[in-house]
This record gives C-alpha cells, sequence and structure tokens, in this order.
C-alpha cells in the first residue's frame, strides 16, 4: 500500500476524519493497522501522534502528500476487534473516535509532544550558547525563558542559526533491572575464592553464591540485599571479570504477597443451573446476556468462577468487571487463587508502570482472565468465551468523562463480537436490566437462597426522630450503640456505613448565618479535623479553618453534618476499647491502602471497620454480624429521578455484609424518613417488590425505562456564555426533532458553578426519534469551534445522574 489513514491526536480540535498520510519506501511492509506512528500535521514543522486506521493505494490529490515520520510502536496497540468497537462508541457517545482510542489504552500511551532547539549554524551568540552548553539540542519551553532569552532565540531562528523541531516522545517504558549472571565456570570461580583475602568478606559471600548457583540469572538489588553486600561489591566483581551485568527487560508485578489455593466448591441447585445455562452458550458460541439475579451471599462469585473456568476449558479467555477499587484485592484473591499467573488486572489502584506492564501482558496473550474496574472492558483480549460484570447496578460502570460510555453496554457490544456470553450479576439489578430481563431480552436466572440456606440479617429501622442519646451529641441510636457493645462483648466485627466523608457538612457563623463556600464552586466548603482544613470536594481547594467569621467577624462558627472523620471521633470516645479502621477517599489515597486496610480487618485486627459506600459491596468477612447506616438519607432527597433506586440498592448492598457464614447477622438503618417506600422495602430486601413499586413510577414520570435520556451540558468561564449556547442549541433542537420527544430545560445544573465554570443543561426524553443521532452530531461539529472561546459542549447518552 502506498497511502495509510491516520486518525490524528490533536486534543484542541478532534476529527472523525482520517488524514491521508503517504508511505515512506523504508516503511512499507512495516505498517498495520492499530499502530501508532509520528507524522507533521497542520503547518510548520508540528508533529502528533496518530493511528493508522486504513490503507489505499490511490488519492484524488493533486499536490505534494506528507509522509508518514517514524512509528512508535514494532506491533499494533489497537487490534483489529478495538478499532471497530472504536467507531461504534464514538457514534454512541457523541464523541470523537480519537478520544475512544486513548481511552482504550495505559495513559503512558498518550505520546507527548515537545519542541526542540537544535543548533544549525555555529558559533552562536554568547548569551545562546550559555543555554546550551555541551548541547547539540535544549528542549524549548517559553516559561523558562526570560524576555531577552526568548528574543535572542526567535533571532537564531530567523536567522537560521538554530531550528525548532517538534519531536513525539513515547512516555510507555517498560521497567529494565540489572541482571547479574557468572561469567566464569565454577572451577575458575573456586580457584579465584581460594586467593581472596580472609576479609574480604563480602566478596566471599558473592564468590560461594556464584559457585552454589552456576546458572541462575538473579537481580542486582535482590542479590545485593539477600547477601547483605554491598552494590560496589558487585561492581568490583564485574571489574575484575567474575560477573557479566545486563540490563533485561522485566515485568512490574502488582502483587506484593503470595495468594492461597483455593478450589471450586460444591454447587447448591439455583448455582448449578446458573453454570449449565451459562456454558451451554459459552460452548455454542451464543451471545446471549443473563442477569444473575442473586441476594447477598447467595454464591454469586462461585458461579463467575465456574463460568470462567467453561471458557478456558473451551480455549477462551475471560473478563470480569468489578465496580469499585476497594472490591478488586477480595475478588483479585478469588480469580487468582483458583486461576493463578494465568490472571492480569487492571485498574486505577495500580501504578501508571504495573498498569502498563498488564497492558502489555494481555495484549501478548499471556494472561487469559482479566479482573478489573470499569475501563478493564477495553482489555485486549482476544478469542473471549465469556464478560462477567459483577454488580452491573453500580453507578462507577459509567463514564462521567468523554466517551461517556456506559461498560454494560460495551460489554455487550465485545460480547456480540466474540460470540459469547455476557452475565450481568446483582442482588439489586439497574431498572433497566430487570426490565430487560422482564421483556425476555435478557435471560432471568434467579439465585433467591443464600447458600447454606444461611438466613439473611434482621433488619432494623430507627426512627432518628425519636430516638436519640446524649440530647444528639453523637450520631448513635441507642440501639445500635447496644448492638455495637454487644459484638465486642462476643469478639464479633461490625460495619458501620455513612456516604460523607470529612468531619461535617459545612461551617456556619451563628451571628449573621454567613455559610463558607468554595471561590471556585457553588458549594460549601467541608470541614477536615485532619489537617485542620476547609475543603472543597469538586475543585480540590482547601484553606485553614478560620477562627473569625468572614462575613461579620464574630467568632460563633459552629460545623454542621457528620462524616466519617467526626463518627470515627464519637466512637473513639463512646467505644474507647474498641479498634476502629476508616476507610474512605481521605484513608486510602496511598497506593496499596485500600488492600491494607481490609488486610487489618479480615485478620482481626480491628472491631469496626467505617466507610463510605465503598464498603458496601462485595466484602464477605465471616465475622462481620452487626451493620450500622448512620444515615440512610444522603441519597434520598436529591434532585435525581434515581434517587429511590440508589438509596434501596446501596442499603441492600450494606446489608448483605452481615451474617455471611454461621452466625447470624442483624442491620440497624437509621433515617429520619422511616416511612419512604425505598427504605422499608429494604428492610425486607425485597428487590423483586421494590422493581415493580419504582417501575410505576417511572411511568408516571416518563423516565427510563420507558423512555431513552440525552442531557446535553454547556460549560464556560461566563455564565452569559453557557445560557447563551444551550439556549441556541433547545432551538435548534426544537425545530429539529419531532413533536413526540419530550425536552427539559433548558436550567441551570444542580451545581451551577464548578472550578469557576458555569454549567447548564437541557434533557431529552424519547422513545424512538429518527433525526436525534445526525441532530446531535450536527450539534457536537457545530460547537467545536466554541471551545477556542472557553465554551465546551458535552453530550451524555443515558445519563446516571443529572447533578
Amino acid at each position: 500500500m502506498k497511502f495509510a489513514e491516520v486518525l490524528v491526536d490533536v486534543p484542541t480540535m478532534q476529527t472523525d476524519q482520517p488524514y491521508t498520510y503517504q508511505i515512506p519506501s523504508e516503511l512499507a511492509g512495516d505498517l498495520k493497522l492499530g499502530m501508532r506512528v509520528v507524522v507533521p500535521f497542520g503547518r510548520g514543522k508540528r508533529k502528533v501522534q496518530g493511528f493508522i486506521v486504513g490503507f489505499s493505494n490511490h488519492v484524488d490529490y493533486d499536490g505534494k502528500m506528507k509522509q508518514i515520520d517514524s512509528i512508535i510502536d514494532l506491533t499494533p496497540v489497537v487490534n483489529d476487534e478495538l478499532l471497530k468497537l472504536s467507531a461504534w462508541l464514538a457514534q454512541t457517545t457523541f464523541s470523537f473516535r480519537i478520544s475512544c482510542i486513548m481511552t482504550m489504552l495505559p495513559s503512558v500511551m498518550r505520546a507527548k509532544a515537545t519542541k526542540v532547539l537544535r543548533i544549525n549554524k555555529a558559533p552562536l551568540e554568547p548569551s545562546i550558547a550559555a543555554l546550551f552548553g555541551k548541547q547539540s539540542e535544549l528542549e524549548y519551553d517559553e516559561d523558562q525563558f526570560n524576555p531577552d532569552q526568548l528574543k535572542a532565540i526567535i533571532d537564531a531562528v530567523r536567522t537560521g542559526q538554530l531550528t525548532l523541531d517538534y519531536v513525539v516522545k513515547n512516555q510507555a517504558r517498560a521497567k529494565q533491572v540489572l541482571q547479574i549472571t557468572p561469567a566464569q565456570s565454577v572451577a575458575e570461580l573456586k580457584a579465584v575464592l581460594e586467593q581472596v583475602a580472609a576479609n574480604a568478606v563480602a566478596q566471599q559471600k558473592l564468590l560461594k553464591w556464584l559457585i552454589e548457583h552456576p546458572d541462575q540469572p538473579i537481580e542486582q538489588p535482590r542479590l545485593a540485599s539477600m547477601l547483605q553486600i554491598p552494590i560496589s561489591t558487585i561492581n568490583t566483581a564485574a571489574k575484575k571479570g567474575w560477573v557479566n551485568k545486563q540490563r533485561v527487560t522485566v515485568l512490574r508485578d502488582p502483587s506484593k504477597h503470595s495468594i492461597a489455593r483455593n478450589y471450586p466448591l460444591a454447587l447448591n441447585d439455583d448455582q448449578k443451573q446458573a453454570v449449565d445455562q451459562i456454558a451451554a452458550s459459552i460452548k455454542n458460541e451464543t451471545a446471549d446476556v443473563y442477569l444473575l439475579e442473586g441476594v447477598t451471599g447467595s454464591g454469586k462469585t462461585e458461579v463467575y468462577l465456574q463460568a470462567i473456568q467453561k471458557a478456558l476449558v473451551a480455549g477462551k479467555t475471560a473478563l470480569m468487571l468489578v465496580p469499585e477499587i476497594a472490591l478488586t484485592p477480595q475478588m483479585v484473591n478469588r480469580v487468582k487463587g483458583r486461576f493463578g499467573d494465568m490472571v492480569a488486572m487492571l485498574h486505577s489502584g495500580l501504578s501508571i508502570g504495573e498498569r502498563y506492564d498488564e497492558w502489555r501482558r494481555i495484549n501478548a496473550g499471556d494472561a487469559q482472565v482479566v479482573v478489573g474496574a470499569r475501563s478493564a472492558v477495553f482489555a485486549p483480549l482476544k478469542n473471549i468465551g465469556v464478560i462477567i460484570m459483577d454488580e452491573e447496578h453500580d453507578s462507577s460502570y459509567k463514564q462521567e468523562d468523554t466517551p461517556r460510555y456506559n461498560t454494560r453496554e460495551v460489554a455487550k457490544w465485545r460480547g456480540a463480537y466474540n460470540h459469547c456470553p455476557v452475565v450481568l450479576g446483582s442482588a439489586t439489578p439497574s431498572l433497566e436490566s430487570r426490565a430487560r430481563a422482564g421483556k425476555d431480552v435478557y435471560h432471568l436466572l434467579m439465585m433467591p437462597h443464600r447458600i447454606n440456606n444461611q438466613s439473611l440479617p434482621t433488619v432494623n429501622v430507627v426512627d432518628m426522630r425519636n430516638v436519640l442519646i446524649n440530647d444528639g451529641k453523637t450520631d448513635f441510636s441507642e440501639p445500635l450503640l447496644t448492638a455495637i457493645q454487644h459484638r465486642l462483648a462476643r469478639k464479633e466485627q461490625t460495619v458501620l456505613m455513612l456516604n460523607r466523608r470529612g468531619y461535617s457538612s459545612f461551617l456556619m457563623c451563628r451571628d449573621c448565618g454567613f455559610v463558607l463556600k468554595c471561590p471556585n464552586c457553588d458549594i460549601s466548603l467541608t470541614l477536615h479535623l485532619k489537617g485542620h482544613r476547609m475543603q472543597c470536594h469538586y475543585c480540590g481547594f482547601e484553606q485553614p479553618i478560620p477562627n473569625r467569621c468572614p462575613n461579620c467577624h464574630g467568632q460563633r462558627l459552629r460545623s454542621f453534618g457528620t462524616g466519617t472523620e467526626k463518627v470515627e471521633q464519637q466512637l473513639n470516645q463512646l467505644l474507647p476499647n474498641a479498634s476502629v479502621i476508616r476507610m474512605d477517599v481521605d484513608t486510602t489515597k496511598r497506593k496499596g491502602a485500600h488492600e491494607r486496610l481490609l488486610a487489618q480487618f479480615g485478620s482481626g485486627q480491628a472491631d469496626i471497620l467505617l466507610g463510605t459506600q465503598m464498603i458496601a459491596k462485595g466484602l464477605d468477612f465471616p465475622n462481620v454480624t452487626l451493620v450500622g447506616v448512620l444515615n440512610a438519607d444522603t441519597s434520598l432527597d436529591l434532585p435525581d429521578f434515581r434517587a429511590n433506586e440508589k438509596t434501596f440498592q446501596l442499603l441492600t448492598q450494606v446489608s448483605g455484609r452481615a451474617g455471611r457464614a454461621q452466625k447470624q447477622g442483624e442491620v440497624y438503618i437509621q433515617t429520619y424518613n422511616p416511612d419512604n417506600k425505598a427504605i422499608q422495602l429494604a428492610k425486607e430486601q425485597d428487590y423483586e417488590a421494590f422493581y415493580r413499586s419504582e417501575m410505576r413510577i417511572r411511568h408516571i414520570a416518563n423516565y427510563p425505562p420507558y423512555f431513552f435520556t440525552v442531557r446535553i451540558t454547556a460549560n464556560a468561564k461566563f455564565e452569559n456564555q453557557s445560557a447563551k449556547v444551550i439556549y441556541e442549541i433547545d432551538r435548534y433542537l426544537r425545530q429539529t426533532l419531532t413533536n413526540g420527544d419530550i425536552i427539559l430545560g433548558p436550567t441551570p445544573s444542580a451545581i451551577s458553578r464548578i472550578k469557576n465554570k458555569y454549567y447548564y443543561q437541557l434533557l431529552i426524553k424519547y422513545k424512538h426519534e429518527p433525526k436525534l443521532q445526525s441532530a446531535l452530531e450536527h450539534v457536537l461539529n457545530k460547537y467545536q469551534t466554541a471551545i477556542r472561546h472557553g465554551i465546551y459542549i458535552s453530550i451524555d447518552s443515558e445519563p446516571v445522574s443529572f447533578m
């Protein structure tokens, strides 16, 4: 082929139209679809990264064609399946294809383009020569030069003394280590050992190890640590010709500890029926979608593991998705314990290097099972036999940034492409999935019983309007506090959930009513006692806790509301002998913190696990017999039609953490709305009744799953810009779309200003709209130029939240 179709990565002005480049003769035969290349783009010498998406032998162009500059990768980084997926994803998420491709790859594979100054003619002016020193080229960064230096550089470029080039740097780097191997035979090393001075103890240790392990290469740091010798001893051995040093590429291993082996368990009737049906779809290579609705503790994980085993036996691969990083350590341990080194994991808790190496293992075909969070749905697995999505209802499966994809829909696309089943598992499925199962679009698999016929925990709803101790000075009702004390006496564990981090929700002056707000967002600052800071949970702004009111200078400042940090303090005061682990965004920032905290709790080092919703799902600790929900109302009154659904799901999921082994579980739900339908049905843990009740409300209000929805958002630095654009879009859509659609808005978003940008939105509800796709694509393309003026338009198909 003479020409390549290249999709360029230009963040400021994207397009789905690939550009045609001539293939240099020296690269002919080396290029393949899905490779990354460096190409010249635009005027001047600018170079950018691009992806080859097609080839041709002829172009209708008489001018001089630009050539591909160089290859970044020697093998394709996007296979044929993912290339096709990127085109589908761009269309369905109303985003650009290059954004979709970049989302599929590890972040280090976003190549960095830099400007480089090179010496063209010498001698240079002394001021410029001093900048270069002994180097022949220098990275050009305007901010690093003073005005005089910039003027001198510009003059030197104009006169040809310097040239300014663009260089695309590949940030993806494999890890390399120094490996040590013996450079002499055992006999030669023994002869050397006899002549080494008696006081050269480190050299003697090294030589003895080399003699005992003649065919065992070893990493230099590990050898020095194991023998407790300095690196200088190994350097000396290399100079004397005893050892060879060689840089070798190794894979970073995210597993820092050995994982105990586990074996398939005997299945009960519900589990066996589910595994048999999924196995039949794997064998017959049919793209069936299964909704596995099983109560908490019903053994869904064992169904997943045995379904994966069926796929592996059939010579295929398997993909398993989990919603939260907090779930990943326990789930990975279960999967790795079953399938060993065949497993790779992908989630944001890994370092950039670890994530890149796991991706490389998968792309090379060295991993047959992938476990990970949302973005793992793009793992470059080939010949997939089964795709499993645990806790399919979870909102974290929806990507909130461009491209705004729903993981469930991507999983179904890959299932259809690979002719394999997709298993959606949950104790509380999304209403959309349950409705599809009711219409036989999905196959419904029911698991209504806990394994070993263990009963579900007893749930008690505590009316906090009437039941408070200490005149409301703590957030614990007397029944819940008494229940915790009983567990402490019996050496059993407790899980407490409050879905709000920090110490308190806001700080208010009791003299003038002033509330301390973020200067960048329309939201109050949250008080964090650790660090003595007020923080914004949207933009990250923080400031010290004030001593006086900034408005009236009064000193009667009081904090209101409760977060996990405040509850931890209360627990330490009320139960001084109890050991508490707090698990929220603040305590899990460091790498590996999730795994470390859960391991501590699982090994019995703490009596109480206190956390936000990250502890509500998937955790399985046999000694947990009590779950307490400190405030069930945090998500009830949000301006979101899914508020009841999210509340029911969260309460049911966290209740399921209690009594998962032989001991009976108990749950206390504290609420100021005890008669709310979602709370009452969560008490009964009756999903089917909740489904019927909520579906009636959705039908009356014309919301999903009876209608599809699209949200369009405009944001800009100035409010009038956002408002003007969203009203223009509203007028265009009302003139273009049919009368059967419902358009709500435009209105300011629930939080109208975030990071000094004003947000306006409108919502489209429709059942069938033939003109919608083309109309939204028109909006997307028309307002791309608005980016230059700081105005951004986003289109979100089937948003999970309207906040």
